[in-house]
C-alpha cells in the first residue's frame, strides 16, 4: 500500500482546499516542516510578507506534496511581517478541538517604537484575526490565541542598533470541516494585515511599518 493510500480522504480533502488558495502578490509563501507529535496528520506553510509585490503564486503540479513552491527571494527587500499556518488531522477527533481538524497559527511584526505601549494593541490585533475569518466567511468554533508585545535592545557592540518592538499574535481554532481554503485565505490577509498593507475593513488602521535602519 502506497503512502498516498494511507492518508484519509478528509485529509487529501483538505489539501485539495488549500492548493486553491489565492494569496496576496506580496506574501511569500511556501511549504515547511510540521510538527509531528501535535496530530497523525499535519501540514504546515511558512510566510514572509515583503514591501515588493511578486507575481501570485500558483498551485504546483499534483506530484508535489502539497501546492507552493518557495518564491525566489531578492536580497534588499524589507521583511514586513512572517508568520505559520499549520493544519493538524486526526481522524479520531479532539475533545479539546471539538472536531478532527485544528488550525494553529503564528504572525509576527516588527512596531513603530511609539505604538507598542498602546494597551489595547493586543486586543486589535485578536480582532483583525475575527474579522478576517469573518470577512472570508470560514465558519469556526473554539477559538482562543495570546498577542505578545516584544521589546529588543540591544547593547555592547550591539549598542548602535535602534530598539525595536514586535507584535506576535498565536492563535488556533477549529475549522468546520475539511474545506479550508477560505481559513487560508483569511490567514494571509492577517498576515499582510499585521504588515500594513492595505487595503483593510473599513474601520481599521494599519500597523505603521518598521522604520528602516
Amino acid at each position: 500500500m502506497n503512502a498516498i493510500a494511507q492518508v484519509p480522504a478528509d485529509f487529501l480533502t483538505a489539501l485539495g482546499a488549500l492548493r486553491q488558495g489565492q494569496c496576496r502578490p506580496e506574501m511569500r509563501l511556501a511549504e515547511i516542516p510540521a510538527p509531528a507529535r501535535l496530530a497523525p496528520f499535519s501540514v504546515a506553510l511558512g510566510a514572509e510578507v515583503v514591501a515588493v509585490p511578486h507575481p501570485p503564486l500558483h498551485a504546483v503540479t499534483s506530484h508535489q506534496p502539497l501546492h507552493l513552491p518557495a518564491a525566489s527571494v531578492v536580497v534588499g527587500e524589507p521583511e514586513l511581517a512572517t508568520g505559520r499556518f499549520i493544519l493538524l488531522h486526526d481522524p479520531a477527533g479532539s475533545s479539546v478541538w471539538d472536531g478532527t481538524f485544528r488550525i494553529v497559527t503564528y504572525i509576527r511584526a516588527q512596531l513603530e517604537p511609539e505604538l507598542g505601549n498602546d494597551e489595547m494593541l493586543g486586543s486589535v490585533a485578536w480582532t483583525w484575526l475575527v474579522d478576517a475569518l469573518e470577512n472570508h466567511g470560514a465558519p469556526y468554533r473554539e477559538a482562543g490565541g495570546t498577542a505578545t508585545r516584544i521589546l529588543s535592545e540591544s547593547y555592547g557592540t550591539l549598542a548602535g542598533r535602534a530598539d525595536s518592538i514586535d507584535i506576535e499574535l498565536r492563535a488556533s481554532w477549529t475549522p468546520d470541516g475539511a474545506d479550508v481554503q477560505s481559513h487560508l485565505e483569511a490567514w494571509s490577509d492577517m498576515v499582510c494585515t499585521f504588515a500594513g498593507l492595505p487595503p483593510l475593513p473599513d474601520g481599521v488602521s494599519a500597523l505603521p511599518r518598521r522604520r528602516r535602519s
